[in-house]
């Protein structure tokens, strides 16, 4: 199948967007089985199957109640980009379409999900040693030296983000990223952006799961909770000798290395845990709150309203 079919095309992908900890996984298993169609999970973080129980991969009951893709798929040692799985889940889709023209997509990475539904801009290919230079300078220099040097090189992109995503200058991944594209190609970064129209050969649904914060920082809470009584210490230090990997950079790793390196306590560790998934939540959700065409529902509500509301759309 080609992926330069208009936008009105038959094919129609459900994608179930929301914080952590909202839902997510239990009402695509739902949509799943009444569509009788697969999933596809948009979780940066349950690629790696080295990560399980901190990444909150769905259960053996869940993963057989719906054909799932895209979980425990890839190693913490593979260098793995949002434009692979851009790549890897729209072939993927093509893949699916052919069975049923509904299939859902499902998680919380709202750089993923709008790398499948709208794609991103073409750049060049940079220079390993631009990329392995930018990262020598910030381990010396920290954070600053990025935001300075975006300064330097692309003062309207990063106009653009203090503006708009002001959480992004605080992100070294994304601003390494800015920074390699400027210094490789001798030009700024926003002057690629743009440049291409990606078509796709289904249309989105975008469904947002949400509830009131006091909730949603319950849940979160009690997750964290299970997530240390089914193992997560346990996780965490046979990952320990492999912290500075990029997949190990995230919630629920970074907290439990700093207490095997006698940083802080276990107590503290849990709750920097719990308090810096609920700043990971609030992100999403400011996220997917701009994300076009996306309708919210309340955590709670009833499936089979859900259902009817997609099925006039399908």
């Amino acid at each position: 199948m080609s992926n330069n079919l208009k936008p009105e095309t038959k094919n129609k992908l459900i994608v179930i967007v929301g914080p952590t900890a909202i839902g997510k996984t239990s009402l695509s298993i739902a949509l799943a089985q009444h569509f009788h169609c697969d999933i596809i999970s948009c979780d940066s973080r349950q690629f790696f199957k080295e990560m399980k129980i901190g990444t909150a991969v769905p259960n053996d009951v869940e993963l057989a109640s719906a054909t799932h893709h895209f979980i425990q798929n890839k190693s913490i040692f593979e260098p793995y980009s949002v434009g692979d799985f851009e790549q890897e889940a729209l072939q993927k889709l093509d893949e699916l379409f052919l069975k049923n023209n509904v299939q859902i997509m499902v998680g919380g990475s709202g750089l993923y999900v709008d790398a499948v539904i709208k794609g991103f801009d073409e750049f060049p290919d940079i220079d390993s040693a631009v990329r392995n230079e930018i990262n020598e300078k910030y381990d010396t220099l920290g954070i600053e030296y990025l935001q300075n040097k975006l300064h330097e090189l692309d003062f309207e992109y990063y106009q653009k983000i203090a503006n708009k995503n002001p959480q992004t200058l605080q992100n070294p991944q994304r601003m390494k990223r800015f920074i390699e594209v400027c210094i490789g190609t001798g030009n700024p970064y926003s002057s690629f952006i743009g440049k291409q129209k990606n078509n796709r050969n289904f249309t989105p649904i975008i469904i947002g799961l949400e509830a009131d914060r006091e909730t949603m920082y319950e849940r979160i809470n009690h997750r964290v909770a299970i997530m240390m009584q089914d193992g997560l210490l346990n996780e965490v230090e046979q990952l320990l000798p492999h912290k500075h990997l990029n997949a190990l950079q995230t919630v629920g790793y970074r907290e439990l290395f700093d207490y095997f390196e006698h940083k802080i306590s276990l107590d503290e560790a849990i709750e920097q845990i719990k308090m810096n998934t609920r700043r990971f939540a609030k992100r999403q959700l400011t996220w997917f709150k701009r994300t076009e065409n996306t309708t919210w529902f309340d955590y709670l509500h009833d499936r089979s309203n859900i259902i009817e509301y997609i099925s006039r759309k399908i």
